[in-house]
């Protein structure tokens, strides 16, 4: 089904890019509220600009002043990229080693944000669920193709179409290659073998290429959850340089792609299988991007089998891998409530045809372990590995393209019940009691069945006092055919010391089939 997207990167990212002068520009430029100006200035070329020349600009609003590190493109060009988060007119000024480059000046004017633009995705303030910066709550119903971004430019524009005609408001997607890619080469090549690359010196072009697939995403109204080390490529070895190297490389990155408004930062994909590298190192390295990024972009970093201890500052939302905790609402909650931050689900099995145990989920199989997710307060990901008899770098999960499986139907159907939802989102209500119920209480409930097949619920909810004596309107949910059926109301009274129901009333009828969800909302 075709959502409606909303366009993350608008004409500001055009008509941000302004060639630095040392006098102010007049009329300043104007750029939407979390747009991003781009600063372009010429400096030196010689040696290794890399790391030979040091640049960043200060930016000045109503006495607030914000440090943003710049980046070298090639071809002696430089950048500073800034979002800014207020209205106003801002002034900014460049610091730099490099004479020609410092002390440059400039200015330019914040509007209102266009159409779409809501803002970066942060934590509310409740620490479990995420809105946009204008307060828009952001639902997330996310995928997964790790190499997409890297594949030719038709296999790209086939995977972009597909995206536009699905619910994904979210995309995992590598830095670095893990499949038969067309740019594999982040770093300028010093000879013939798959280590002969020179960790010091960025190739340009294959980032140039990178952030028009990051625009492109944001263009559709789509997260890019930006992975930035990986443990399957240990013949080139690009998760496994030194401290140095990977240092270098964070600062580039968040330099470069930090103030698109749509980018979020996985540290590592499956970090525990990354062989050279310390739980002391991965520290290390959350500390060394959140001070490289002053647009404070979420953070994550996912595992495949030993949990990253995700209460760590730095952290600002779990990404794990669990199919098994996504089967029990009961299970999803613990992890939210160990946390005490959202989690997301990003890895739970794929929807396929592969022999590998992680790569042959039925549709019905992904689209269950995504309402159990939403019962336990929790939020889940997608991902396809149909690869008509090749390996799974070859599917959606590999190389993006198109998809085959059925379930993304049903994510859009519960993309929209969460919309239609309590804000920020769906909690767990009394998860340890076992009433199986996400919502909102006093409100709002959702309660799902998954494969069982009932025939009646005996519609009994938490509360005691006044303040659980509601009535509800009841709708019976089937999660596979994507129905909504108007099922009556129910008014409360008192059950017992903790439990509330309707005595005339006592059970909805249930049409004794799998998949099926009731929500009671209050009347």
């Amino acid at each position: 089904m075709t959502l409606s997207r909303r366009t993350i990167l608008t004409g500001t990212l055009a008509a941000g890019a302004v060639a630095a002068t040392p006098a102010l520009a007049t009329p300043p430029v104007q750029i939407e509220r979390w747009g991003v100006f781009e600063a372009t200035l010429s400096g030196p070329t010689e040696g290794n600009p890399f790391d030979d020349v040091h640049i960043a600009a200060v930016f000045e609003c109503a006495g607030r002043r914000v440090r943003v590190p710049g980046f070298y493109d090639g071809d002696g060009t430089y950048r500073i990229r800034f979002s800014p988060d207020a209205t106003g007119a801002w002034r900014w000024r460049s610091e730099s080693n490099a004479a020609s480059l410092d002390g440059r000046t400039g200015a330019f004017r914040c509007g209102a944000p266009g159409k779409g633009n809501h803002g970066p995705v942060r934590v509310t303030r409740d620490g479990f669920h995420f809105a946009y910066a204008d307060g828009t709550p952001y639902r997330q119903i996310g995928t997964t193709c790790y190499s997409w971004a890297l594949q030719s430019d038709a296999k790209c524009a086939e995977t972009l179409a597909t995206l536009a005609d699905t619910p994904f408001n979210k995309m995992r997607m590598l830095v670095f290659p893990n499949v038969p890619s067309v740019a594999t080469d982040p770093f300028v090549r010093t000879g013939t073998g798959p280590r002969d690359w020179d960790a010091s010196r960025f190739d340009p072009a294959y980032f140039r290429r990178y952030e028009d697939r990051l625009r492109k995403l944001g263009a559709l109204g789509i997260e890019a959850d930006v992975i930035l080390f990986h443990p399957y490529d240990v013949k080139r070895g690009y998760s496994d340089m030194r401290r140095a190297d990977d240092e270098r490389y964070l600062r580039y990155v968040a330099a470069r792609f930090g103030a698109f408004r749509h980018v979020w930062w996985s540290m590592a994909n499956e970090y525990d299988d990354v062989k050279s590298k310390s739980d002391a190192d991965w520290d290390h390295l959350f500390e060394v991007l959140q001070a490289a990024d002053p647009h404070d972009r979420l953070r994550s970093i996912h595992q495949i089998k030993r949990y990253y201890d995700h209460r760590k500052p730095w952290i600002t939302h779990a990404s794990v891998q669990n199919g098994h905790a996504v089967l029990d609402d009961g299970r999803a909650e613990l992890h939210r409530a160990m946390t005490g931050k959202p989690v997301i689900f990003d890895e739970v099995c794929y929807e396929g045809d592969i022999d590998k145990r992680w790569g042959n989920l039925s549709a019905e199989g992904m689209v269950e372990r995504f309402w159990w997710g939403t019962i336990g307060g929790t939020y889940v990901g997608h991902s396809e590995t149909f690869a008509s008899g090749r390996n799974a770098d070859f599917s959606w999960l590999g190389q993006g393209g198109t998809l085959h499986g059925a379930s993304a139907p049903r994510l859009g159907f519960l993309r929209r019940i969460l919309e239609d939802g309590p804000v920020p989102g769906i909690d767990p209500i009394q998860t340890w009691w076992g009433y199986r119920l996400g919502g909102r209480e006093h409100d709002y409930y959702l309660r799902y069945f998954g494969e069982e097949a009932p025939r009646a619920w005996p519609v009994i909810l938490p509360g005691k006092g006044a303040e659980a004596l509601h009535t509800y309107r009841a709708d019976i949910i089937d999660t596979w055919n994507m129905t909504i059926t108007p099922a009556g109301t129910f008014t409360m009274a008192q059950m017992n010391d903790y439990d509330v129901h309707d005595p005339v009333r006592p059970t909805l009828a249930l049409p004794g089939t799998p998949w099926i969800a009731v929500r009671l909302v209050r009347a």
